[in-house]
C-alpha cells in the first residue's frame, strides 16, 4: 500500500503501527538500509505523529538482533523531531 496516500486518508483517523520490511530490510538489509527505511516511515507516517515504529509482522527468526537494535535505535534518535 503506498504510504503517502494512507496517511493523507486516514492519518487523523487512526495510528499507524508497523510498516518496517520483515522479508527483506529488517533480515538482510545493511544497518543503513534499516535506517533509511526507519527516517522514510518516519517522515510518511510520522509526521504530524501518530505512528508506532514496528516491524510489519512478527520478527523474523532469521533477522539479525543488530538489525532490529538498529531499528528501534534510529526511531528513538529521528521519531522526536
Amino acid at each position: 500500500m503506498e504510504r503517502d496516500g494512507l496517511k493523507r486518508d486516514f492519518g487523523d483517523k487512526v495510528v499507524f503501527h508497523g510498516g518496517m520490511d520483515n522479508q527483506y530490510t529488517l533480515a538482510f538489509g545493511s544497518k543503513e538500509e534499516i535506517r533509511e527505511e526507519v527516517i522514510d516511515n518516519l517522515r510518511i507516517l510520522g509526521k504530524g505523529g501518530g505512528y508506532i515504529i514496528a516491524p510489519c509482522h512478527n520478527i523474523q527468526a532469521v533477522s539479525p538482533p543488530g538489525n532490529i537494535v538498529t531499528m528501534y535505535e534510529t526511531g528513538y534518535e529521528y521519531g522526536w523531531n
